[in-house]
């Protein structure tokens, strides 16, 4: 039997959508020193703390951009502390396969699907982020084989909960050049995560794009931790000092390079709860304050925020700024908390 799908055009290679929407020089250096300066802090060799912070998904440029200009601010103010990489997320994994994908999908989430004008929607708020804020930003790698419409911009990769298991995200990570987040699985079995980070930070051969290809292995591929769901459907953290110390000794069992860990504030460690991202980021302080070991482990946070607190359905007469997809902490929030972890640091 044939297949059931429809081919409905051939899409731009990669190369040749960079070609017609170029960076150029300025960016290229800017995104140049943002990627070294980050791969520093991951060995060690630098002492800032990670910020990885923005909307749960980036559905708007107007108010991405608003966002983006009022974070780069604060950067400055906080830069010899904190190094922020932002959340410019543009396709959402949805678990049962239905609703807003994200920007890629849908450039209007109030219009149908269309992936080439989302994939140079996507390709534009990055390069306008990165022209008007200096930032390079972070995505989720939910399909590997797009990664390269935006490997000349983004200078974080996170795997999701339900990707990491995957071969080929594993692999793919293992040749993207800039740090990979693995998630814990939705279940928390922390042996998936390191078995991931393990596979990513190995050299690789694999078919990518039609190519065979050869990667060196990314030695920045990392853990991140989400917290999980029990079988009872119970969100449940893994972000506390116990869970963390774990972490290092599986690090320390498998003899893997520049043991890190991103903690993420949302997801299961919050149950989604956007305002008890304050007090998980601080408890998470507290840990590194009480351990060297645990400073030197957790490099950065995670964090969902945007303009305005919370959500909201996609309507006709949405609010500016407010994510239409998990609940998020709004600005005035962010910023405060921003200036707080500055002075406990």
């Amino acid at each position: 039997m044939e297949m059931q799908m429809n081919f409905l055009r051939k899409l731009p290679m990669p190369q040749d959508l960079k070609k017609e929407f170029p960076v150029d020089i300025r960016l290229k250096k800017i995104k140049e020193q943002r990627d070294n300066e980050i791969a520093d802090i991951f060995a060690g060799k630098e002492d800032k703390f990670l910020l990885i912070i923005g909307p749960c998904s980036a559905d708007n440029e107007p108010a991405v951009l608003d966002y983006m200009n009022r974070l780069a601010r604060v950067q400055e103010k906080v830069k010899d502390k904190i190094f922020i990489i932002p959340r410019v997320y543009t396709n959402k994994p949805r678990t049962i396969g239905k609703g807003y994908k994200g920007m890629l999908h849908q450039p209007d989430p109030e219009k149908g699907e269309d992936l080439l004008a989302g994939i140079i929607a996507i390709r534009k708020m990055h390069t306008d982020v990165l022209d008007q804020t200096g930032f390079t930003c972070a995505e989720e790698m939910l399909y590997p084989e797009n990664h390269r419409y935006l490997s000349d911009l983004l200078s974080y990769v996170a795997v999701g909960a339900r990707s990491v298991e995957d071969q080929q995200h594993r692999i793919v990570a293992s040749g993207i050049g800039i740090p990979a987040g693995m998630k814990n699985p939705t279940g928390g079995d922390l042996t998936v995560m390191m078995n991931s980070i393990t596979a990513a930070q190995a050299p690789q051969r694999f078919l990518y794009r039609g190519w065979e290809v050869q990667t060196e292995g990314n030695a920045n591929a990392h853990a991140i931790l989400r917290g999980y769901v029990d079988k009872f459907g119970n969100s449940m953290p893994n972000y506390h000092y116990e869970d963390l110390r774990r972490v290092r000794e599986l690090y320390d069992e498998r003899e893997l390079s520049n043991p890190a860990v991103i903690v993420d504030c949302n997801h299961a460690n919050s149950g989604k709860k956007y305002m008890e991202q304050i007090r998980i980021a601080k408890d998470v302080l507290h840990s590194r304050h009480i351990s060297d070991d645990i400073r030197r482990l957790v490099k950065g946070l995670m964090i969902e925020s945007y303009l305005v607190d919370g959500n909201q359905k996609i309507s006709d007469d949405m609010v500016y700024g407010q994510s239409i997809t998990d609940p998020c902490l709004g600005w005035e929030k962010t910023e405060k908390l921003i200036y707080e972890f500055a002075d406990e640091l």
